[in-house]
């Protein structure tokens, strides 16, 4: 038999160790610390916030040196 080829020993093996590594996701998933609503919330604003904010200082940026190019090419 090869080394690459699949058997049953193989196929349990692969199973058990798939069943051990799910369990430990769900015993590491009960330690997740969820936010509460109003912390998600106030989370949420600040990131929104913060994107417009960007958004705003790239149009400026945008905007001036269109200015100075289309200043020079004219």
């Amino acid at each position: 038999m090869t080394e690459g080829s699949w058997n049953m020993s193989n196929v349990k093996q692969v199973i058990q160790s798939l069943g051990a590594y799910l369990g430990e996701v769900g015993i590491e998933f009960k330690k997740i610390a969820w936010p509460d609503r109003k912390e998600l919330v106030d989370s949420t604003v600040v990131v929104i916030a913060f994107i417009v904010i960007l958004a705003v200082v790239v149009l400026c940026c945008d905007k001036t040196i269109l200015f100075f190019l289309q200043l020079i090419h004219a």
